[in-house]
C-alpha cells in the first residue's frame, strides 16, 4: 500500500509517499526558517498562509520523486493534532480533499505517537515494543511507556516549557540566531560547558519523579546568569550555550533515566527536533546499560515520511477517519500542572 503523507502542524510544509509503512519512496519538507528567522520565532499566520501556497507544490514533487502519480497513491494520511491550529487546517483540508476526490482511505494521526514511529522507518535497528519514548521538540517534552504505535502511557512531561523552547528563547535573548536548538547545539561545540553551573528544577512538590521544567533554566541563564557563573576570567557565548545545553540536557535526563529505572525497561526511542542534538545523543550514547535509538537526523523533525508510516498501520488495521473530523491544537495528557 501506498500512503501519501502530509504534514503541516507547525512551520515545517511536507508531502511523503511510503510504501507499507516502512518504505519510503519521498519525503520533501519545505522549511519557512527564513520567513520565521526575523521574529526568532514561528509566526502563526505566517506559518499557515505559507502552507496554503505551498502544499500542491509539495506534494506534487514528492508524487514526482517518487515516480508516482496521482492514481497511483492508495490512501492518505495526515497530521490533525497537535500543533497550531491554522498549519493544521491546511494540511488536513488538502489530505480530506485529495483523498475525497480519488475515494480512497483517509486517516489523521497524532504527529506526536509519527515521531515515535519515526526510527521505524530506518532500515536497520528498528526498535520493538514495549520501549521507553522520549518526545522533546518545540512544544513538548514527554517521557512514556509504549506498548504500541497508538498506545502509550504518559509517564512525565513538562510542568511549564518544552526543551526544544527553553533553547530558542535563550538563543533569542542572546541574540545567537534562529532556530536556536541547531545554533546553540553548534556553538556549544567551541564552549566550556563548566563555565557556568546552572541549577536543576527541584520539583519537589508532588509525584514529578518523571517530569521536567525549564522556566527556572530559562530564569538562570538570562536573569541570572552571574550567579552561577564559574569560570575566571573572559566568558564567551559559546560558554553560555554550552553550559546551558549541558543543564538542559541533564533535566532530561535525569527524568528519562528514573523512568527507566522505574518500569526496568532499557530500550529508549526518541523522537522530535531537539532528538537531533548532539550532546544528547551523545550522554544517551554513554549509558551502555541502555538502547538508546534515535531516528535519522532528517527524520528527528516534522516530516511527513513518519505521517505516512504510522498512518499505514491504522489503514491496515481497518480503522478510517470521517471526512468531518477536525484539528486541535493540544492533546490532553501532553503537559501537566504543578505540584
Amino acid at each position: 500500500m501506498k500512503v501519501l503523507g502530509i504534514e503541516t502542524s507547525c512551520d515545517e510544509c511536507s508531502s511523503a509517499v511510503v510504501e507499507d509503512g516502512e518504505k519510503i519512496l519521498s519525503n520533501v519538507i519545505a522549511t519557512q526558517i527564513p520567513f520565521h528567522a526575523p521574529w526568532n520565532g514561528v509566526v502563526p499566520e505566517i506559518a499557515s498562509r505559507k502552507h496554503t501556497e505551498w502544499i500542491y507544490a509539495v506534494t506534487k514533487e514528492a508524487l514526482d520523486k517518487a515516480g508516482l502519480t496521482v492514481a497511483d497513491i492508495d490512501a492518505v494520511s495526515v497530521t490533525s493534532r497537535p500543533g497550531l491550529f491554522g498549519s493544521l487546517l491546511v494540511g488536513l483540508s488538502f489530505a480530506k480533499a485529495f483523498a475525497w476526490a480519488r475515494n480512497i482511505p483517509f486517516i489523521a494521526v497524532d504527529h506526536m505517537l509519527a515521531h515515535l514511529y519515526a526510527p521505524r522507518l530506518a532500515a536497520e535497528n528498528r526498535p520493538e515494543y514495549p520501549f521507553l519514548g522520549l518526545l522533546v521538540s518545540g512544544g513538548h517534552t514527554i517521557i512514556c511507556k509504549a506498548s504500541n504505535f497508538d498506545d502509550i502511557t504518559v509517564l512525565g512531561t513538562t510542568i511549564d516549557d518544552a526543551a526544544g523552547e527553553a533553547f530558542d528563547k535563550v538563543a533569542k535573548y542572546y541574540n545567537f540566531g534562529y532556530p536556536g536548538g541547531k545554533v546553540i547545539d553548534e556553538m556549544a561545540r567551541n564552549g566550556d560547558s563548566g563555565a557556568f553551573r546552572f541549577p536543576l528544577p527541584s520539583l519537589h512538590k508532588g509525584d514529578h519523579r518523571f517530569d521536567v521544567s525549564y522556566s527556572g533554566l530559562k530564569t538562570a541563564v538570562i536573569n541570572q546568569r552571574d550567579m552561577f557563573r564559574v569560570k575566571k576570567g573572559e566568558v564567551t557565548n559559546e560558554d553560555i550555550a554550552a553550559s546551558f545545553q549541558k543543564t538542559a540536557v541533564e533535566i532530561i535526563l535525569r527524568a528519562l533515566l528514573n523512568a527507566a529505572e522505574d518500569t526496568g525497561l532499557t530500550t529508549i526511542v526518541a523522537g522530535g527536533g531537539v532528538a537531533a542534538n548532539s550532546y544528547l545523543r551523545s550522554s544517551l550514547a554513554q549509558r551502555k546499560h541502555l538502547c538508546c535509538i534515535f531516528p535519522p537526523l532528517d527524520l528527528c523533525g516534522d516530516n511527513a515520511a513518519m505521517i505516512a508510516g504510522i498512518g499505514y498501520q491504522y489503514l491496515a488495521r481497518g480503522e478510517r477517519s470521517p471526512l468531518n473530523v477536525t484539528a486541535s491544537a493540544r492533546v490532553t495528557g501532553f503537559k501537566k500542572k504543578y505540584p
